[in-house]
């Protein structure tokens, strides 16, 4: 059954992925993500695969935009299904160096723009009575990381957010669910390793128990799979895409 899904921070890596996935699945697709060059360029490869995709660049942290950007993708696709919300930002510094305004951007975006997306697109689940909500937390907000508090307590609330709204909305017939995804081999953790932020990426696939890396096709087959209709009995769930680490 095709349904209308919003990604966010679809312009590459995971959400890319994801929009990508849901686009063969049948979805159509709106993507959302910061660089407009990236998504456009993005949804005009699912649209040349015969799928239904658009493209909007979006600032999550800014309310007025998300909801200008919801206003289109029901007026150019239809109303909301489905809901994953990816997009984020990450900074590594010294607690004693997070200004108030890193903090405060860091919880913007990932946080506040998780609730921001997903209050814009419920209203049409309930009206269905029928939807799917993906949150993509972290890792490190299950096990903690040196040097990104202000991330850490970001996603950390993406988890706490997605466990209460599950039990608030599973009445309704929708589902919301996280993944905390743990190493992916993305353009962002390769920057990070260029910076010494994080460690050698030969060094985490080894000590990994299925010696390798996360992709970015493995968040997309698991948010896929949370989206369906065989995932309707999965609510208030983090599903840990990790390569086995344990939490």
């Amino acid at each position: 059954m095709t349904r209308v899904a919003v990604v966010t921070g679809a312009g590459s890596g995971m959400g890319l992925a994801i929009g990508h996935r849901l686009a063969r699945d049948g979805h159509a697709v709106a993507l959302l993500d910061a660089s407009g060059d990236s998504v456009e360029h993005a949804a005009a490869d699912a649209r040349s695969r015969g799928g239904a995709a658009m493209a909007a660049a979006v600032d999550v942290s800014d309310r007025a935009a998300v909801d200008d950007a919801f206003a289109r993708v029901r007026a150019e696709l239809g109303p909301i299904a489905i809901v994953v919300t990816s997009a984020g930002i990450d900074r590594f510094e010294k607690f004693t160096e997070i200004s108030v305004e890193s903090w405060e951007r860091m919880l913007a975006v990932n946080l506040t723009g998780t609730f921001h997306c997903v209050q814009a697109g419920v209203p049409d689940m309930l009206d269905a009575g029928w939807g799917r909500v993906v949150t993509i937390s972290s890792s490190s907000a299950q096990s903690g990381a040196a040097r990104m508090a202000h991330y850490v307590a970001s996603k950390g609330g993406v988890l706490g957010f997605t466990k209460a709204l599950a039990l608030e909305l599973a009445p309704q017939g929708i589902t919301v669910n996280t993944i905390p995804p743990g190493f992916i081999d993305t353009a962002m953790t390769r920057r990070a390793e260029e910076r010494g932020d994080l460690p050698n990426l030969d060094a985490v696939i080894a000590r990994t128990p299925v010696r390798r890396a996360g992709t970015a096709d493995d968040i997309a087959a698991a948010c896929a799979f949370l989206c369906s209709d065989e995932a309707s009995y999965i609510t208030g769930q983090a599903i840990n895409v990790n390569g086995g680490w344990y939490l």
